[in-house]
């Protein structure tokens, strides 16, 4: 069995979050959470709040005990980009990218073998 949560349309750039996601991914939920604690940036707290998401869906929607459950999939996708200018020299235009990410946990219960 497994639970999900997601957060789209994130403010921040994917480049800046997959580094996060590549701590938590295969870790168990109480280790990954305390990474994340203790990881600077906003992009931590952004992975921190979906993963208390899935764990209460896990809980709540399958009765998983959370002790069991493990981060199967931590990803940070592309969203839509937000384009804007900004004066640039000789009269012209600079463009300013906006970018915007999806952000998922999977987690999943242990196999007890």
């Amino acid at each position: 069995m497994e639970a999900k949560a997601v957060a789209k349309y994130v403010r921040m750039s994917p480049s800046k979050l997959k580094p996060v996601a590549d701590l938590v991914r295969g870790k168990n939920l109480e280790e990954a959470l305390t990474i994340l604690k203790f990881t600077p940036g906003k992009g931590a707290e952004i992975f921190e709040k979906v993963m208390q998401s899935a764990a209460a869906n896990a809980e709540n929607n399958f009765d998983l005990d959370r002790d069991n459950l493990y981060v199967a999939e931590a990803y940070a996708n592309q969203g839509p980009t937000m384009k804007r200018w900004r004066a640039g020299a000789r009269g012209g235009a600079s463009m300013i990218l906006k970018r915007s990410s999806h952000v998922g946990v999977t987690l999943k219960e242990k196999d007890e073998e």
